[in-house]
């Protein structure tokens, strides 16, 4: 059976959906990605899955909309694909369009998060709009957590015969090789000679996008009214910095308790050298960095909203605070700060929790068996 996956951009294929389309591809699986140009992502999705360069914008223009769905259904209508799998707003919309215009017969929507939830306004409605029409063209949805599942229906996006979450939820769990805590005390020390931190030094760290819908805003403001002496370890592309305040962005440029940090692809060691992940987003699908650092031993704090809400244990594994709340946040991180023992208390409570929740392995074969189940339909 033929099926393909659809992201707007490679890093997407990278962060969450390799390893499970190697597993569908050993199950019997013919199996293709499509997603912009990326000219190493060929070698790294092996022999066995084949790769479609189209570009897929991330803005909301027609016109780019519109190329990219005649590039589409071109794509479909040679592989004739017995299943497509969408994910990211963007390219969702314009694969739902084109593989109904094709008559493709599944058309699964992997529903990675709201993106209208950090929108205001006109943008809002358009946003959501473009969901909701996504989610209409669809034959089935397949949410990454049962609370995000339970907004989109709370807000009209779909009705709950369409939509499933598979297994205990996100895109493709963790992989608990990889995320060893067993290497942690070695990796953290590794990390902090080569980051210059001290240590005893308590680190709060961040992992994704510098924008204001992350919650970088709150971090900074929290951060800069604690009492006591800590890092704070900021990883991740700066492409949302126009959205920061100015006056907290430039002051923090200049701070030398803050660590500035490009993406890596050993985020493992990064995670193992924090005491606590902050993750006080807007809105978010699912929250991988916490089931990560979790797997790391690291807990977390975390905004209370759909999505993260679901890779936690409240009080156990992380903190919850309420989003666009500096003060909340900054509460939270004093407790810590105040506690160093803490975090180290709640090591084998984040790891344990991730083994028995989302462990990849046992999500890919729930995967598998959603994807025969699917075909039966056809």
């Amino acid at each position: 059976m033929k099926i393909c996956y659809i992201t707007t951009i490679s890093l997407t294929i990278r962060a969450f959906f390799i390893p499970q389309l190697e597993y569908l591809s050993e199950h019997g699986y013919d199996v293709t990605v499509i997603c912009s140009y990326d000219k190493n992502l060929q070698n790294d999705l092996g022999d066995n899955i084949k790769y479609i360069p189209i570009h897929i914008d991330r803005g909301v223009s027609p016109k780019t909309i519109i190329k990219s769905i005649k590039n589409l259904i071109k794509v479909f209508k040679k592989e004739n694909f017995d299943l497509i799998q969408y994910s990211t707003p963007n390219a969702a919309f314009c694969a739902a369009i084109a593989a109904i215009l094709t008559r493709v017969p599944i058309r699964n929507y992997h529903l990675m998060g709201l993106r209208y939830l950090g929108a205001e306004g006109i943008a809002r409605f358009i946003l959501k709009k473009i969901e909701t029409i996504t989610c209409k063209l669809s034959t089935h949805i397949e949410c990454v957590t049962k609370s995000n599942l339970e907004y989109a229906i709370a807000e009209g996006i779909f009705q709950r015969k369409k939509a499933v979450v598979v297994g205990n939820g996100s895109s493709g769990g963790v992989d608990l090789i990889r995320f060893d805590v067993g290497k942690r005390i070695k990796w953290n020390k590794e990390l902090r000679r080569e980051l210059k931190i001290d240590e005893h030094d308590f680190v709060f760290g961040f992992v994704g996008r510098i924008t204001r819908d992350k919650g970088i805003n709150e971090i900074l403001e929290a951060f800069y009214r604690l009492n006591g002496h800590c890092k704070l370890l900021l990883i991740g592309t700066q492409e949302g910095v126009h959205t920061l305040d100015k006056n907290l962005w430039a002051k923090a440029a200049k701070d030398k308790d803050i660590i500035f940090h490009k993406n890596v692809s050993d985020i493992e060691k990064y995670y193992a050298t924090m005491d606590v992940l902050l993750l006080p987003s807007y809105r978010e699908g699912f929250g991988m960095v916490i089931a990560e650092a979790a797997a790391m031993g690291t807990p977390a704090i975390v905004s209370n909203i759909p999505g993260p809400v679901d890779v936690i244990r409240d009080g156990i594994t992380a903190y919850t605070v309420s989003a666009r709340d500096s003060d909340s946040l900054r509460k939270t991180m004093q407790m810590f700060l105040d506690n160093p023992n803490k975090s180290k208390q709640m090591c084998a409570d984040c790891v344990d929790f991730i083994k028995n929740t989302f462990d990849n392995n046992i999500l890919f074969e729930k995967i598998l068996e959603r994807k025969n189940a699917l075909m039966l339909d056809i």
